[in-house]
């Protein structure tokens, strides 16, 4: 039932903004076991009124090869592989249509029932969507800090200027708290946001 709902729904978001995801789901959930006040900023704008430069800021910080896999990107799952069991640690590599999948339908509770259900969700989604608006929809749906959702309201909450606006710095700082949107901020991210910049160029962005 949950899977041709979810189906459903991805055939609907073709065309439609989504009204709400799972993960603003869960967080308002959250918020009310906690003391600080919650406040949902999320504004859906089409992938046009996001700099080109904050586009592709976040592809080369989340899924560098995002046009060339087709939701899976096995390179990077061998790689990672690899270095966890040099490691002894396991970590997640995550493509964009991944990351979509989750935040529409599932939570950011890891399982192994979570990641089964997102990789069945993945070829549709690929297939239904289409890589630019898998990107739109990803970049409009994502947490960029407590209660900010998308890139319009991550570009106003941090920076206090809309997505269309956000230069190649700005974009590399903000594509640079994804990994962890509620504890880190753009002004700490200078480290980090220099290796996106070099992983932009190297891209030919």
């Amino acid at each position: 039932m949950f899977y041709a709902l979810a189906l459903l729904a991805l055939a609907a978001v073709r065309w439609i903004p989504p009204p709400v995801t799972a993960v603003q789901v869960e967080r308002r959930v959250e918020s009310w076991f906690q003391k600080q006040p919650y406040r949902k900023r999320y504004r859906f704008v089409r992938l046009e009124r996001i700099s080109r430069s904050f586009q592709h800021a976040v592809v080369a910080a989340e899924d560098s090869r995002f046009f060339q896999h087709r939701g899976f990107d096995w390179t990077e799952v061998r790689n990672v592989i690899e270095q966890d069991l040099e490691r002894g640690r396991i970590r997640g590599a995550s493509t964009i249509t991944q990351q979509l999948v989750k935040n529409l339908f599932l939570t950011t509770r890891l399982s192994l029932l979570r990641k089964a259900v997102e990789f069945t969700l993945v070829p549709p989604a690929e297939f239904l969507l289409g890589k630019q608006r898998i990107l739109e929809l990803y970049l409009n749906v994502v947490e960029w800090g407590p209660g900010v959702y998308g890139a319009e309201a991550a570009a106003q909450y941090h920076y206090g200027i809309p997505a269309a606006r956000v230069n190649r710095e700005q974009g590399a700082r903000l594509a640079a708290v994804l990994p962890s949107p509620r504890r880190r901020k753009p002004a700490d991210m200078g480290s980090y946001s220099a290796r996106i910049l070099e992983r932009m160029s190297r891209l030919g962005w």
